[in-house]
């Protein structure tokens, strides 16, 4: 007696955005099974675009292919799914107010169910914190974390849809981090003339490795715990966003809600350009343009030198930033500004205030990192290399565009000002 053939399941789309461009622990992947029809709909952002080559090319090796749709997602997505008969569309949800919106307008516009996993960060929603010692303990406490989710052996053959085409694989980070830095992640992270870091800021923010895999992974190495904690930073970011979206907006801080910055546009283009005359200030400039990067320690230096030294709105920077850079996750991002500014949650002290030269000469002592990105001062020596001014400037640097010890008693002035008409509703 001949058996009847195997019925073939529904067809399940598998949502891909900009932020889940894998196929290791992607849960709606897994979720789809046999029915799954990978699909990213929109346009496509140049950063974009060669990860999702890369996606393309592992989701071909398993037997399928990234359908592509360069519309709207609510208006591609229902017609795609209506007709391939689809059961449902699964895919991870997002933090941010404008992907949550996006999903719930999706979900109205869909024939069929639309089934959203958690995937973005390490664990859920861990109450309303304010001070991330309180929410790390929290974290520690009562987050369960699992294993992450293997990628799927094979996927179906995709039906005749347009397709986006297979790029070059992308080298993962990852596995070498561990291997070669993680033990020294602790003593070398903040200096920016070494790789001390993991480098996986954009990995992570594009979602080609997620934070799960990569805490997994690091468990029980020398030199986990700090670089653990660092992604559980990332994971305070996401909850604030969470918590309180107007952080997107505004200062956390309703004090400096209405703090009076000062306009200048040209002060803004030499801090941008790298053009300020303090040479760790304008090598993180300069990095930023020339790679999408920056290293962290110079990103505090000069989002500080920004608000406390020129008084410029820390939105300004925050705005540049997430223009440039590849790694451009906009909770990361305005925490960090915030931090820095002093007005954000959990930040550093609005009365503490950087000085670059000092920062340089503690988390660059040789200069390495200032040769590396400003080529004008590559010859002076390394007790020069951050106070150029003490000497015959370099042909082509400028002058400092402040004076540090005036522009940090300027901004302390008009920060207690303010502080204190606020406080007293004047």
């Amino acid at each position: 007696m001949v058996g009847k053939p195997k019925e073939k399941p529904a067809a399940v789309l598998v949502w891909y955005r900009e932020k889940d461009l894998r196929v290791a622990d992607h849960a709606p992947l897994v979720h789809a099974g046999e029915g799954a029809v990978p699909v990213f709909a929109g346009p496509v952002p140049e950063r974009v675009a060669p990860r999702l080559g890369d996606l393309a090319a592992r989701l071909e090796a398993l037997g399928s292919g990234l359908v592509w749709l360069p519309g709207d997602p609510r208006e591609e997505l229902p017609r795609l799914a209506a007709h391939l008969g689809a059961s449902a569309v699964a895919a991870h949800g997002f933090t941010e107010p404008a992907a949550r919106l996006q999903e719930d307008r999706l979900a109205q516009a869909l024939p069929c169910p639309l089934r959203l996993f958690p995937g973005e960060t390490l664990a859920g929603p861990l109450g309303r914190h304010r001070v991330f010692t309180a929410f790390h303990r929290t974290f520690q406490r009562e987050a369960r974390l699992e294993a992450p989710l293997p990628a799927p052996r094979r996927l179906p053959v995709l039906p005749e849809l347009p397709r986006w085409p297979a790029g070059p694989l992308l080298p993962l980070g990852l596995e070498p981090f561990l291997e070669d830095r993680l033990a020294d992640y602790a003593q070398g992270r903040d200096r920016m003339d070494r790789d001390g870091t993991s480098r996986l800021s954009a990995d992570l923010h594009f979602g080609r490795v997620s934070a799960l895999t990569c805490w997994t992974e690091a468990s029980g190495r020398p030199g986990a715990e700090a670089w653990q904690r660092q992604l559980v930073w990332r994971e305070f970011a996401h909850h604030l966003v969470r918590a309180w979206p107007g952080v997107l907006e505004g200062p956390f801080q309703d004090a400096f809600r209405d703090f009076p910055w000062r306009s200048d546009p040209g002060l803004f283009r030499a801090w941008a350009e790298g053009r300020t005359g303090y040479p760790i200030v304008d090598a993180a400039a300069r990095q930023l343009l020339a790679t999408g990067y920056v290293h962290n320690r110079a990103r505090m230096v000069a989002a500080s030198f920004l608000a406390k030294h020129l008084l410029l709105d820390y939105r300004l920077g925050e705005a540049h930033y997430l223009a440039h850079l590849q790694d451009g996750d906009l909770a990361n991002n305005s925490m960090g500004w915030q931090w820095s500014a002093g007005c954000g949650c959990d930040a550093q002290p609005w009365f503490r205030v950087f000085n670059p030269v000092l920062q340089g000469r503690r988390f660059d002592p040789e200069g390495a990192y200032v040769r590396a990105w400003v080529p004008e001062l590559a010859t002076l020596p390394a007790n020069r290399i951050h106070s150029p001014w003490e000497g015959p400037l370099p042909a082509g640097y400028p002058p400092p565009i402040v004076d540090h010890a005036a522009a940090r008693e300027a901004f302390l002035q008009r920060a207690k000002a303010h502080l204190r008409r606020s406080s007293s509703g004047s």
